[in-house]
């Protein structure tokens, strides 16, 4: 078997090598839970990198939004009459709720998108095993 980036692929193999299951191949087994093991690794490093991903987004909207303020306060001081000023500080709240609803959105879908995956990494990993198993414990009846 090859050399695996699982660090206690080792320890399984000698919990379960040491069982003896009549009519069943403990070698499969292991090769069995050996991949579920490498489908969570890989389904947690999607996890991880949605997180990342949905992070550094979060940090891009916030520097955009410390920007916008910093340009649109000058722009407000300069509007002119006292009416001038409200209206374009109204016309600005709604320009920033608008934007907030857009912004919480594409965090929303990013943060689903990532999870949707690695629950789908995770969920073919289980029934492609279950399917593996069911085909060693046929294996295994035949051979009886």
């Amino acid at each position: 078997m090859a050399k695996s980036n699982i660090p206690f692929q080792a320890d399984i193999t000698k919990i379960m090598g040491g069982f003896q299951f009549p009519m069943v191949d403990m070698q499969q087994i292991i090769a069995i839970s050996q991949k579920n093991i490498e489908a969570l690794t890989a389904a947690n490093q999607v996890a991880v990198e949605g997180a990342q991903a949905f992070v550094r987004r979060q940090a891009e909207i916030a520097r955009e939004a410390v920007e916008e303020v910093s340009s649109l306060v000058g722009e407000i001081t300069a509007a002119g009459t006292p009416e001038d000023k409200l209206a374009r500080q109204i016309e600005l709240m709604k320009q920033a709720y608008e934007q907030a609803l857009t912004n919480a959105k594409e965090l929303t879908e990013l943060a689903a998108k990532s999870s949707e995956e690695a629950a789908g990494m995770i969920a073919d990993r289980v029934s492609s095993s279950l399917d593996e198993i069911k085909a060693v414990t046929k294996k295994g009846k035949k051979a009886a």
